[in-house]
């Protein structure tokens, strides 16, 4: 006999958050999320999406009213398909096909009761950007804000009839191994144009950057997310919020003259700290989070953004960036991986791009979609 309960007290809300960190006691490669960013996804003051959206939460207990699975389930109206279409995310069960089936249905009556034809999982109620897909290759420590889950979850989705909408693909590569030939060819190439310089950002100086940032982002990205532009005063607020975790050693800009034409940025990736603070981040945890910043050496830092305005794009600026950049943090930082953010298999450009960074793909993680309609033909993500 299985029960669902759902979360609606501090003492669920706190079962909600401690059930994954027994679950992987024993995985040396779990890395407990904030709970505050766990919390702040299901605060409707927090979360934009409830403007125009729905969520809830339950836990699943056996006879013994031992917690064995948890899940979100939510419908997103900003999530747009070609059949209405709801999410689970936060998606955390013992190893066993009946106990996950059990919350397959469950999240799919409540979706089917609000009318939706489908559901995805396990995602977030929000961005891509955090906590989107199921880990199916590549079982290391996650990057911050990335989900981490068992080998079998994998099966549990797929023998309940879950299919791959898309694979997310995540590009990595060791900081010291040997750079394309083609790099450094080009940085030589632009090294000799006295119009040409690469300046790391610095956080004394974020409005210029931003402002910079700004106007490579919305040239070289005008065409992606569908035409979205960039403000100059989000970009600002972005990197004040950034600040802290600026290493001013790893983001590079490219200039000709005083026009910005390139950029490449990554951030230290902050599980390689938040692991110390088993999910907490109160008043003690951030005197921690500070003490173990300046003596734990970070090792693993994390593209955020690569970009080329279109007039610089097959020049080799690129390679002159990556070049000019990666000799530098080489003997300014303990770096010795760059991991980029993942790229969805329905993007075949970013991920050319990517292939020519010189990276391989290290990790993957699959979005999966099951059709209510079990008739109803299943269509993959379409490609950009």
């Amino acid at each position: 006999m299985i029960i669902a309960e759902e979360v609606q007290s501090k003492d669920k809300e706190r079962e909600f958050l401690e059930f994954p960190s027994r679950l992987y006691q024993h995985d040396p490669n779990y890395v407990r999320p904030l709970d505050k960013d766990i919390n702040e996804i299901f605060n409707p003051e927090k979360n934009k999406f409830f403007q125009n959206g729905e969520c809830t939460r339950f836990l699943f207990k056996n006879k013994k009213k031992e917690t064995i699975g948890r899940v979100a389930v939510f419908i997103n109206n900003f999530y747009e398909q070609q059949q209405p279409t709801g999410g689970i995310g936060f998606f955390d069960c013992i190893n066993d096909q009946e106990t996950a089936n059990f919350i397959f249905d469950y999240c799919k009556e409540w979706l089917h009761k609000r009318g939706m034809e489908a559901m995805d999982g396990s995602i977030n109620f929000g961005e891509r950007d955090k906590f989107w897909g199921i880990l199916t290759d590549g079982f290391e420590q996650p990057l911050y804000g990335m989900n981490y889950n068992f080998p079998y979850y994998k099966n549990l989705f797929e023998n309940y009839g879950f299919r791959v909408y898309f694979e997310q693909l995540c590009f990595s590569r060791p900081i010291f191994a040997e750079v394309s030939r083609v790099f450094v060819v080009m940085h030589a190439k632009h090294q000799r144009n006295p119009d040409i310089s690469a300046q790391p950002m610095k956080k004394n100086t974020l409005k210029k950057f931003a402002k910079d940032f700004t106007e490579i982002y919305n040239k070289a990205w005008a065409a992606h997310g569908e035409g979205k532009r960039m403000e100059e005063s989000k970009a600002l607020k972005m990197f004040n919020t950034m600040k802290p975790i600026i290493n001013e050693h790893i983001s590079w800009f490219v200039y000709e003259k005083e026009k910005p034409i390139a950029m490449w940025m990554n951030i230290p990736d902050l599980n390689q700290w938040f692991k110390y603070m088993n999910g907490k981040f109160g008043f003690f945890q951030k005197l921690k989070f500070l003490w173990v910043k300046r003596f734990k050496k970070n090792e693993k830092m994390v593209g955020l953004v690569f970009g080329v305005v279109p007039e610089w794009q097959k020049k080799g600026i690129e390679g002159y960036m990556i070049w000019e950049g990666t000799q530098h943090l080489r003997k300014h930082t303990d770096f010795k991986v760059t991991e980029m953010q993942w790229i969805g298999d329905f993007n075949p450009k970013m991920i050319k791009i990517a292939e020519n960074l010189d990276t391989t793909v290290t990790r993957k993680l699959a979005t999966y979609r099951y059709l209510f309609d079990r008739n109803k033909e299943f269509e993959r993500h379409p490609v950009l």
